[in-house]
Formats: C-alpha cells, structure tokens, sequence
C-alpha cells in the first residue's frame, strides 16, 4: 500500500450511528483517516477544522439536508464530495451533482467500491492541487497549462482565456461529468455565469473552435440536465 492511500482523510457526515461507525471501521482498516459528524451543521464545522481529502455526505440529514450542506461546503472549497444515499433516483443524483458534488454512490453501497471511489478521488484531488505539470496531453488534445496554449492534432487553438481555463477544467477531469455550477467554480467565474447559461455559450464557443458538430459533439459531450464532459475516446 502506497503513502498516498495510507494518508487519506474522510469526514463522514452521517446521521445512522451504526452505519457511520461500520463505514468508518471498514475504511479505517485500510488506511483512511475518518472523522463522523451526525448532522449538517457538524459536518460543515469538521471539514472546515479537518481539510479532509474527500467529504462523504449523507443527503438525508436531521435539520440541515445534505444538499444544502453540499453547496455551503461548495461555496467555500473544492474539496472533493461524495453523495451517500438511500434514494437512488436520476432525479437525485442529478440534485447532487448540479448541488456541487462530485460524485453519487446509493446505499447500500458496496464498501470496496466506496474505498476505491475516495482513493481516486483523492488522487485526482492531490493531482489539480499539486505541482502543476508543464504538459497535459488526451490524444489528439494537447494542454500547455503554463503557457496557456492548446493545440489539437499539432494545430495550435486561437482561445480566449476563459474558453481556454473552460478547456483545462474538462480535460483535466476527462471522461467526467461537470455541472455548469461545478465549471464555473472551477473557472472562477462569476456565480452569474451559471445561472443565465452563458456557460452554454462558452462551451458553444469552444466546441467551434475544436471543430466538434454541435449537433452530435464528439469531444465535449452534453449530459442533459447535469452538465458537460470531456469524451476521453473522442480525444484519443
């Protein structure tokens, strides 16, 4: 086992005791640091405290719900979350989602998945915060992130800042879904952006320029009611 999975931390907020401690039991006994908070407000103040490496949130809590958790947590860092819940539903996963999270396991869950879902999030979280890398290549696309200069198969992209800070996002979480509200955080635009759509317009803008067909995008794919997606066989 590497130092990486022996050092991750988790705050768990969640409110069945019993669940809480056999989850914690479970992923303490390989390698993972867990706090518990059995409610909302709790758990906001542990993560706050803790700086956890990944947030593993119950959506139905006692007083303050896990969504609204979720975007208060949203709005103030970028660590990643977890959803945990019993309601498997479309709807719901979409909530969680466009909430802020970055993921959506339903209970019951199966516990070795839920250990490898928080040691790749954790990964990919240590990765974005880390020392940046020179040179992000998906197949065809290729990222100077210290440039800030994009090219696709060896033609450079003529971006904006914003299209090309929308390009890195993607690229950087390839093959997962982002929602517009997750996009514009991550951008560090303004909290506008994600509610008149004019994401939809960047993207568009962006889609041109790598020559994707609008009507049938190939690279940045459209997961209607969540948000977009870097299509990593696309790239490749």
């Amino acid at each position: 086992m590497s130092d990486a999975v022996e050092t991750i931390a988790v705050v768990l907020v969640e409110d069945d005791d019993r669940l809480a401690r056999l989850t914690a039991r479970y992923l303490e006994s390989h390698g993972v640091v867990v706090t518990i908070a059995a409610d909302g407000r709790e758990g906001i103040t542990r993560v706050m405290q803790e700086r956890p490496d990944v947030v593993l949130l119950d959506l139905m809590l006692p007083g303050l719900g896990g969504l609204e958790v979720c975007r208060e947590l949203r709005s103030r860092i970028d660590t990643p979350i977890i959803m945990v819940t019993a309601r498997g539903e479309e709807a719901d996963r979409v909530m969680g989602l466009e909430g802020g999270a970055d993921d959506y396991i339903a209970k019951p869950f199966s516990s070795r998945e839920l250990l490898a879902r928080i040691r790749a999030h954790a990964r990919r979280a240590r990765g974005a915060v880390g020392p940046a890398k020179k040179d992000l290549r998906l197949g065809r696309l290729t990222i100077d992130t210290e440039a800030m200069h994009a090219t696709l198969d060896g033609t450079s992209l003529v971006l904006t800042t914003y299209e090309f800070m929308l390009l890195r996002a993607l690229a950087d979480r390839a093959g997962r879904v982002l929602s517009r509200e997750q996009l514009v955080d991550i951008v560090r635009g303004s909290a506008e952006e994600a509610f008149d759509r004019s994401i939809d317009v960047h993207v568009s803008h962006l889609r041109a320029k790598l020559g994707d067909d609008p009507r049938n995008p190939r690279l940045i794919k459209t997961v209607r009611g969540v948000g977009y997606m870097l299509a990593v066989e696309a790239a490749g």
